[in-house]
């Protein structure tokens, strides 16, 4: 009997539905087979172009998390090497982003008991953001973001960005410290700590972030091509960090960064041996959850626009796995968490880069970059990152968070529709007054809502015959042809979130007492579940109940077999001979849709007593 539980059907489903997600191990063996010398001076061209940015952007990512600067490098260089090899886009360049970093950083800020472990926190943190894109990557997840509304990532993005420019004026104006020991856990906290501090206040690395601004503010009209967050950083820490270093007057008590070690850069698997890790694991687990869908979105998003533009089909279940692993080499790395890079990914694409090779070597550019960088004072040499100071970096910060407040994504999504806009402001607001990592949830919970409550909405429409023997809708004036029989047209989805309006829909119509048969045409009916089988079931057996029929015309294969499965199938058919060609069940024909419904009335009149059914049914010969 189809109700027994049959355990051998369910785990054949379960091998099906793992089969159907099956994902290459090495795409990267692909493109080894037919690499050539062109292939390698193209893709080596656009590697150099990408590092230029992403060494930068690596240590501007990790100031915006508040960690030091070689886990931005490190998670740049891990995820760019990783990611090719895993990746089903060939440009797709991985590492730190600002979405992810804003995340990082509005949960420790909210923790302070974590976030004074943040260093050692984060490679962990960074292990579980792997371990869930590799699992949401099995279960084929990544098809799913493209229910996720786009106006969640811009209200998302554009509150995260004033946040975290609010949060560099503390770098700004030379008051870190004592807005650090105030503790802001909020927007309107860290607001009112900046007030508090203004007392102390200095000017010195307020002019420098201010010279640092207007020059990458001009440098981006001037030539927008060029890798001008590069450029400025390397100018204005060479002129601000020297009269810092020599303590030259003005600018003797200007904050820097520190350089980091040799160390630093070498392989160090995160801990889990050492005690209380299972109440560390408890506490990032939200966050990390969090920040593993966010880079699936954003990388998602990002897959989706290059290969728009290369003309190439993208796999965002095979992406997702490549930011599974490379967040998972991140660690390994002692880096921060990666994903996709809208920015370094076009770059590398209009850079003129042919394969997935050119990330490789972009990573290994920026690799030795760090270990240059790391070595250099050992043997005598000058530490570049001392001469970073933090103003500098902060000022940067702000400008490309302003980019990130995009008036043209905004304007769209507020004008589009009610429901568009309500997604955008509300997250925005919950960016600002709520944890980072709940505020994505909230404005996918208020997005997934409003979606289903449009799609929740099946479209039922009374129907009969006219003279021509054509189906047609019935006016509200006119009565049923025969009223002991009602054709109801199902439109729409049927899944769980519209089966209580179907419901309610239906025992309107049946409410009618002289209405002995209900004709529900299925032809377009979509994704039934459960629920909305359920709601059927309740409705036969209260029209059974009442010596009344429900029959099915125009079933669709899928809602064929939705019913079969589930059981419902045999109290549909109850009461019919099927030995002897009676059923309560007709089958959609493509060929002429309407000779379901013609059986299911010669059935429906058959149930009322009547001896031969008189039909008529339009029927076009050309289309057979």
């Amino acid at each position: 009997m189809s109700h027994h539980f049959q355990p051998r059907r369910i785990l054949r489903r379960l091998v099906e539905f793992f089969r159907g997600g099956k994902l290459d191990p090495l795409p990267i063996l692909h493109t080894w087979r037919q690499y050539d010398r062109e292939k390698f001076r193209a893709d080596g061209k656009a590697a150099l172009n990408v590092s230029l940015l992403d060494i930068p952007q690596g240590i501007a990512y990790a100031a915006i998390a508040e960690l030091p600067i070689v886990f931005g490098i490190a998670c740049s260089a891990a995820a760019s090497i990783i990611a090719p090899f895993f990746a089903g886009s060939r440009h797709t360049i991985l590492g730190p982003t600002n979405a992810t970093a804003f995340m990082l950083f509005g949960f420790f800020a909210v923790e302070p008991m974590l976030g004074a472990r943040e260093t050692q926190l984060v490679p962990l943190l960074v292990l579980m953001v792997g371990i869930f894109c590799l699992i949401g990557s099995i279960l084929r997840v990544a098809d799913l973001l493209q229910y996720i509304s786009r106006s969640v990532l811009v209200g998302y993005v554009s509150g995260a960005a004033v946040l975290i420019m609010t949060n560099q004026f503390k770098h700004l104006l030379g008051v870190a410290y004592e807005v650090d020991e105030l503790r802001p856990r909020s927007f309107v906290g860290l607001v009112e700590a900046l007030v508090r501090s203004l007392p102390h206040a200095d000017w010195p690395p307020l002019v420098i972030g201010a010279c640092t601004f207007l020059a990458f503010f001009l440098m981006r009209k001037w030539k927008p091509r060029w890798p001008n967050l590069a450029i400025v950083l390397v100018f204005c820490s060479a002129v601000f960090g020297t009269l810092a270093h020599q303590k030259s007057g003005f600018f003797s008590g200007v904050a820097r960064f520190r350089n980091f070690q040799p160390a630093d850069l070498m392989p160090n698997f995160p801990d889990l041996t050492r005690s209380g890790i299972f109440e560390d694991i408890s506490s990032l687990l939200g966050v990390s959850l969090a920040i593993a869908f966010l880079a699936c979105l954003e990388n998602t998003l990002m897959a989706k626009t290059i290969a728009s533009r290369s003309g190439d089909r993208s796999d965002v279940n095979q992406d997702m796995f490549a930011v599974g692993l490379a967040n998972i080499a991140s660690a390994i790395a002692g880096g921060m968490p990666a994903s996709g890079s809208l920015l370094r990914s076009s770059l590398n694409f209009n850079s003129g880069a042919r394969t997935r090779m050119s990330s490789v070597y972009s990573g290994m550019l920026v690799l030795s970059t760090a270990l240059l960088i790391a070595w250099l004072p050992k043997f005598g040499g000058v530490s570049l990152i001392d001469y970073v100071p933090k103003a500098v970096l902060a000022a940067l910060v702000v400008g490309i968070a302003l980019a990130l407040i995009n008036r043209h994504n905004i304007r769209i999504c507020a004008r589009s529709t009610p429901d568009d806009a309500a997604v955008l402001v509300i997250t925005f607001i919950a960016t600002l007054i709520a944890p980072l990592h709940l505020a994505i949830f909230i404005g996918v919970a208020i997005s997934v809502t409003l979606f289903l409550r449009k799609a929740s909405r099946p479209h039922l429409v009374e129907y009969e015959f006219n003279d021509a023997g054509e189906l047609r809708q019935m006016g509200e004036k006119r009565q049923r042809p025969n009223p002991a029989i009602s054709i109801v047209h199902v439109e729409g989805d049927l899944f769980f979130g519209a089966a209580e309006l179907f419901r309610t829909q239906i025992q309107r119509t049946a409410a009618d007492e002289s209405l002995k048969i209900i004709i529900l045409r299925l032809k377009n009916a979509r994704h039934l579940d459960a629920t909305s089988v359920l709601a059927l079931e309740d409705l036969i057996k209260f029209m059974r109940a009442n010596d009344r029929h429900v029959l099915i015309s125009g079933a669709t294969r899928d809602v064929y077999r939705v019913l079969k499965h589930s059981g419902v199938l045999e109290t549909i058919q109850q009461g019919a001979n099927r030995k002897g060609g009676e059923s309560n069940i007709f089958l959609n024909r493509p060929s002429n849709p309407n000779l379901s419904t013609r059986d299911a009335l010669k059935r429906a009149q058959q149930l009322l007593g009547g001896e031969k059914a008189d039909i008529r049914i339009f029927y076009d010969p050309a289309k057979k």
